[in-house]
Formats: structure tokens, C-alpha cells, sequence
């Protein structure tokens, strides 16, 4: 007899329950590194946001990150940057071999 096995899709969603969890997630994209990672953790953050409801309402920031995104696009340094202040972070240089942001 075949034991039936029930599954259902993963999503990173179950796991981003807070803003801290979010931080962390997005940190660990940004030092795996890959254009793929980032996108798809910035992303994912967008949607944990407004799951938890801390989303920044201002700015539609899924739909411009869903069509500067994929993977046919290459988004500007401008979108970007938009995108991570509309998720409430700063870009900063860090020196690979330290986890400290260059003095501004």
C-alpha cells in the first residue's frame, strides 16, 4: 500500500514574521551577492511588509520592483536605490572583510 504524502508550496513568507527577520533575510542576499539573490530578497521583503503591515503605502513598490525586476530587465542604480528606501534601508559600501560601513 502507497502511503500518501501531502505537501504544499514553500513560501518565504512563513518565515519573515518580523521586521528583524525581513533585516535578516536581505542581509544574507546582499553578502550571498548575485543580482538574482537581491532582486528576489528585496522582493520578498516587499510582500513580508505588507503581509505583517509595516509596508510603505506611498510608493508601489511591488509593481515597480515586479517589472524592473525579472529576469529580461536590469534595473538603473535609480530604481534601485527607490526601491531600498521604499523598504526603509540605505545602500552602503562595506569592506568585504568587515561588516562596518565606510565612514560618509
Amino acid at each position: 500500500m502507497k502511503e500518501i504524502i501531502e505537501t504544499r508550496p514553500w513560501d518565504v513568507l512563513d518565515y519573515l514574521k518580523t521586521q528583524e527577520d525581513i533585516n535578516a533575510y536581505v542581509e544574507i542576499a546582499f553578502e550571498m551577492g548575485g543580482y538574482k539573490h537581491i532582486a528576489r530578497a528585496l522582493f520578498d521583503a516587499a510582500r513580508a511588509q505588507e503581509k505583517i503591515g509595516i509596508a510603505n503605502e506611498t510608493v508601489p513598490i511591488r509593481e515597480q520592483m515586479y517589472t524592473n525586476f525579472c529576469e529580461n530587465e536590469n534595473p538603473t542604480l535609480n530604481v534601485l536605490t527607490e526601491v531600498i528606501d521604499s523598504l526603509g534601508y540605505r545602500l552602503s559600501i562595506v569592506p568585504k572583510n568587515s561588516k562596518q560601513p565606510l565612514a560618509v
